[in-house]
């Protein structure tokens, strides 16, 4: 039973047979930013014509529910989504119905945006989830829709938290946090009245938690730094909608930058390849260039190779080995090129990366094999100093012993021992990275003391 908002249920229903409440399901679907809206048919009980993410009632275990309504209304199978996280029920009261519902929500990523509608649903469109929001957009909403949405929304809180994706990704959904709250603000004019300069100081504060959420991440701080420098010198008098625009704009422009580094790295990926951790924007060359094999370290404790190897694994041949290994496999099997990514790239030409890449690269510069980094140049950090994070203990040794345990999550691979940095730029050398990390200085000059922060990760 799809339709959460039909009569087929009855009013007041015992779904769940433990209150009188309706209990359903509801997924907001995001792909590169932009959140799919569904717009209700005719063929639905109530809410027609009003839109909504992919919703159902629960019917048992929400979490299998929902993703059999994804399934059913927009023709996604399990392989072409991934579950986010999910968030706090959503409770309230539909007078006009007199019903109370209990909304489920749920984020997942999807892989692409082409949809098959179910008959539930007449039009579906790609938007920025602020649209829920915006009193001039065309799309009426369901009820509580953008409640259920903040629930699942990326915060300073979960970027923080975050340790199983790159630091492109993250980037991007800093960004998102700050376009929720721009969006919302300006939302809110419509009711409270416009006040630019509350608006400006209130976002400038939430840009500079999102500054310190990841301190070794300078793609985090330069994306986050050119969308509060772009939203203008006057922004202090347009307020949120300077912002919501800027952070719009450098989501389009980040995910571009990303997407041509690709590009760029897959025309040059031939021949047998070594690589480790995983960035999105390496596994994008690799399914795009015309490896002939690739070696993949399984990058422990987290296991991120093991994922990139299975996301390679149908499309070219693929070697997984331990970490230890790494230099056995560059002496023994002579890969024709080591491509790696970057967390950050210090402004002498040296790359702070997943523990593992020093090895990687200083056993491939012995062996005179070219060693790519592949990443966008907002990568490059504006700071010689860095901020290397560390990882659970336990997920080295969790035993009665004494021992001291080291996990360090990232290294630093010295700048001699890269080839080539490649880029949405094109092909760079060591020696001109300098100067792009003087051109981001300037982005971070709409801080009111001229300095970006670098402090502890906020838990807020």
């Amino acid at each position: 039973m799809s339709d959460p908002a039909g009569t087929d249920a009855g009013d007041g229903a015992d779904v769940n047979g433990t209150d009188d409440a309706a209990h359903v399901v509801t997924a907001f679907l995001r792909h590169r930013g932009a959140m799919l809206l569904l717009r209700r048919s005719d063929a639905v009980g109530t809410y027609r014509g009003q839109w909504g993410g992919v919703s159902g009632f629960a019917e048992g275990d929400p979490d299998e529910q929902v993703r059999f309504e994804i399934r059913e209304e927009t023709g996604l199978g399990p392989d072409a989504v991934s579950i986010v996280r999910s968030g706090r029920p959503v409770e309230f009261e539909d007078s006009d119905l007199g019903r109370t519902w209990v909304v489920h929500p749920y984020l997942f990523d999807s892989e692409r945006r082409e949809i098959e509608l179910s008959e539930e649903h007449d039009a579906y469109e790609w938007v920025s989830p602020t649209a829920m929001v915006d009193p001039d957009a065309d799309q009426e909403t369901v009820p509580k829709l953008w409640t259920a949405y903040e629930r699942v929304a990326p915060t300073v809180r979960s970027i923080a938290a975050d340790d199983e994706h790159g630091a492109a990704f993250l980037s991007i959904r800093a960004l998102e946090v700050l376009r929720d709250r721009a969006g919302l603000l300006v939302g809110e004019r419509s009711e409270f009245g416009a006040d630019p300069e509350g608006e400006w100081a209130e976002l400038a504060e939430l840009a500079r938690r999102l500054l310190e959420a990841r301190p070794s991440m300078a793609v985090l701080r330069n994306r986050v730094n050119r969308a509060m420098a772009e939203a203008g010198d006057d922004a202090e008098s347009a307020g949120a909608p300077a912002v919501l625009d800027a952070t719009l704009a450098g989501i389009d422009r980040a995910l571009a930058a990303d997407d041509d580094a690709a590009a760029t790295a897959a025309d040059r990926i031939e021949g047998s390849v070594a690589t480790l951790s995983r960035s999105g924007t390496v596994l994008d060359a690799l399914r795009n260039g015309a490896p002939s094999r690739v070696f993949v370290a399984e990058s422990r404790p987290a296991g991120e190779g093991v994922d990139v190897a299975e996301a390679l694994a149908d499309d070219c041949p693929v070697t997984l080995h331990t970490d230890a290994a790494v230099a056995h496999v560059i002496d023994r099997e002579e890969p024709d090129r080591v491509v790696v990514g970057a967390d950050t790239i210090l402004p002498d030409g040296s790359v702070v990366n997943k523990t593992g890449t020093r090895t990687l690269a200083i056993a491939a510069d012995r062996a005179g094999i070219p060693v790519s980094v592949v990443a966008a140049t907002d990568k490059v950090s504006t700071r010689e100093e860095v901020n290397l994070e560390s990882g659970d203990r336990q997920a080295v040794y969790d035993g009665p012993a004494a021992i001291d345990v080291l996990n360090p999550t990232f290294d630093v691979t010295p700048a001699d021992c890269v080839t080539e940095f490649v880029t949405e730029r094109g092909i760079l050398d060591p020696g001109e990275i300098g100067t792009i990390a003087e051109e981001l200085r300037e982005l971070e000059t709409w801080q009111s003391d001229g300095e970006a922060t670098d402090a502890n990760p906020s838990t807020r």
